[in-house]
């Protein structure tokens, strides 16, 4: 017996270490070390005021409801020191400026895009993930950095499973909640600072309505591993956009038995001139800007009540309330017609070798004019006539670009069932939404489609909320963009976009594959199969980020479903397969790149001299 007592309490011992181990590493991630940057560029994007203004206009977000001054009162879940301090939130990835200090905008000194909005009914400020968060891009040269206005992201931002490698934002924040709430010693220090007067008759309270916001972080986390929800990691620079606003809208929203796995990361797309561009997304699938801000907003965590209180349909009067802020939206998406492309900064990635681009143009229109030049439309042709320029937008089949098919398929084969919500094919028609190759008579609530079934939800949204903000129809024209209405349609391809500032990036393709242009450029088969994300370091000669191994870097299998980097293959052989140009040699693929630099910077541009052209060929005929 005593034997076995002692057994027992060995058995206990290891366990407790074991469980104290796992704690400590999930909640301590594995992360890059932050390096400050000697000096920070600022490009000539658009004015001071504006950048200001896109870092930290809020767009409705609430992160499960976390407030903003409790982000400032947070410590690391061992010791004392403050989670949101910069130093550590850069180490996630997220952007910040050595010079930095507090401002109205962003009084408690947070990095780009985190911003606050306050609640209209508890007057609540809650924090709130702007879409600057995801879109400000940064390259680092040497102990210099360039931001990149616009750009994509190379942050870890979505993941919210706890891993022992893994080093995501929401397992760093719900580990340093957990032991905040758990220790009463660090409550008692957080409730502290977060009533400061009000302390300690308001405790109680304050632990209440922290225990709710943890609860719900540590349920999505549980949900998210237990169903599998996202197999494919996405690390540095990635979230599966469409699956993870599919899940929150149709599963968490709505249903469970709506969750469908998402194992297609894609990057944040860059931002400038979209405002331009007749349909938007990787896809090709939206149209109306409004709509698509909405759709964002709801994905990244604004709340949303599709049921009443006793989990049925809301009357149609009544459809739906959010929290998405129409007017800081609008401001949003106005601000960004101003932002330009980022043009080379020679005198820190060095000079452009102009007669060496000037070959690289002539290859340009060889090879890639023809899906990636702007298509601006006459008047008659455009789908906003207002709109100058509106440029047509080419969506590339997957059976002609090759590249991986996983996020095209899934947006175009997951189905939802949303019958729980009571709509009528009679209700949905007076909404302002327009489907393309298809009809309303087609869809099944008990089957429809993501894109489809979030254009509806959006409306419905957008109704209420212009309701509520008392915005008449004339106004409501402009703010949704050019009076259009919300198009859908679904196709399996991505759209091949204008290539001006594509060189400040990387890495590659819509499910970045590729870590730089030169491999863009290459043979499949000279592409890495495996490479390191999360380094800003940039390599200018290639064009992309350092991709070699380093501490706390993020290993991406291009084996691993969704990560595919074949497609957009330029080979000698069969235009097939997803090869689709001639094979260029080492020396051609350097002096595209160096074209790429200069691309839309009229200055350099007109300093290029003319170099002959070959036309474009087919290949060789490889049927039969």
């Amino acid at each position: 017996m005593r034997l076995l007592r002692r057994t027992l309490k060995l058995v206990i011992l290891l366990a407790l270490i074991g469980l104290a181990v796992v704690l400590y590493y999930i909640a301590n991630p594995n992360l890059p070390t932050y390096q400050q940057p000697s000096d920070l560029h600022y490009l000539d994007q658009w004015s001071e005021e504006q950048r200001q203004t896109y870092y930290y206009t809020p767009q409705g977000t609430t992160v499960k409801g976390l407030r903003y001054d409790w982000i400032s009162a947070l410590e690391m879940p061992f010791g004392t020191e403050k989670f949101a301090r910069l130093d550590y939130l850069a180490r996630f990835g997220f952007l910040t400026d050595p010079k930095q200090q507090p401002s109205a905008l962003n009084p408690a000194n947070l990095p780009v895009g985190f911003t606050r909005h306050q609640d209209s009914e508890s007057g609540e400020h809650f924090l709130d993930i702007s879409c600057a968060a995801c879109h400000t891009g940064e390259l680092r040269y040497k102990g210099q950095a360039v931001r990149i206005d616009g750009g994509a992201a190379l942050h870890s931002l979505a993941s919210t499973v706890p891993t022992l490698r893994g080093g995501g934002f929401g397992q760093a924040l719900g580990m340093s909640m957990a032991f905040t709430y758990y220790n009463p010693l660090k409550f008692r220090r957080f409730a502290q600072e977060v009533l400061g007067d009000q302390y300690p008759q308001g405790r109680d309270q304050l632990r209440e309505d922290f225990k709710q916001v943890l609860d719900r972080l540590l349920a999505t986390a549980f949900n998210d591993w237990h169903r599998g929800l996202y197999p494919t990691e996405e690390g540095f620079g990635r979230t599966d956009a469409f699956g993870r606003i599919a899940n929150t809208v149709f599963g968490d929203v709505l249903d469970d038995a709506n969750y469908r796995v998402a194992n297609a990361p894609v990057s944040y797309p860059q931002l400038w001139d979209i405002w331009k561009f007749d349909w938007v997304q990787w896809n090709g699938s939206a149209m109306q800007p409004m709509a698509r801000n909405v759709g964002e907003a709801l994905g990244v965590g604004a709340s949303l009540y599709l049921l009443d209180e006793h989990g049925k349909g809301v009357a149609e009067a009544d459809r739906y309330a959010s929290s998405v802020r129409l007017h800081d939206l609008y401001t949003l998406e106005e601000t960004l017609k101003q932002l330009q492309p980022p043009k080379w900064p020679e005198a820190v990635f060095g000079k452009v070798d102009l007669p060496l681009a000037s070959r690289g143009k002539a290859l340009y229109t060889e090879n890639c004019a023809y899906c990636h030049a702007p298509d601006p439309k006459p008047r008659d042709q455009r789908l906003a006539p207002s709109r100058d320029p509106e440029w047509k937008m080419r969506v590339v089949p997957i059976s002609i670009v090759g590249t991986d098919p996983t996020t095209a398929d899934n947006i175009a084969d997951h189905r939802f069932d949303i019958s729980r919500l009571g709509w009528t094919k009679a209700e949905l028609s007076k909404l302002d939404v327009r489907l393309y190759g298809a009809s309303l008579d087609e869809v099944d609530f008990k089957s429809i489609s993501s894109a489809k079934g979030l254009a509806y939800i959006t409306a419905y949204v957008e109704n209420r909320a212009y309701q509520d903000a008392g915005i008449g129809p004339r106004q409501r024209k402009e703010m949704d963009g050019y009076g259009l209405p919300i198009g859908v349609q679904e196709k399996r391809g991505y759209k091949a976009r204008p290539l001006d500032g594509i060189w400040a990036t990387p890495p590659f393709l819509h499910n970045g594959s590729v870590p730089n242009l030169f491999e863009l450029l290459s043979p499949v088969y000279e592409r890495q199969a495996q490479f390191w994300v999360g380094n800003f370091e940039f390599d200018p000669e290639r064009v992309g980020y350092r991709s070699d191994k380093f501490p706390g870097g993020f290993l991406l299998d291009t084996r691993v479903t969704g990560n595919g980097n074949g497609g957009h293959e330029f080979r000698d052989g069969c235009r097939q397969e997803g090869v689709i140009g001639r094979a260029l040699s080492p020396d051609e693929r350097l002096a595209l790149i160096e074209f790429l630099k200069v691309l839309g910077n009229a200055e350099l541009e007109t300093q290029l001299t003319d170099v002959p052209v070959r036309a474009w060929t087919p290949g060789p005929n490889c049927e039969g």
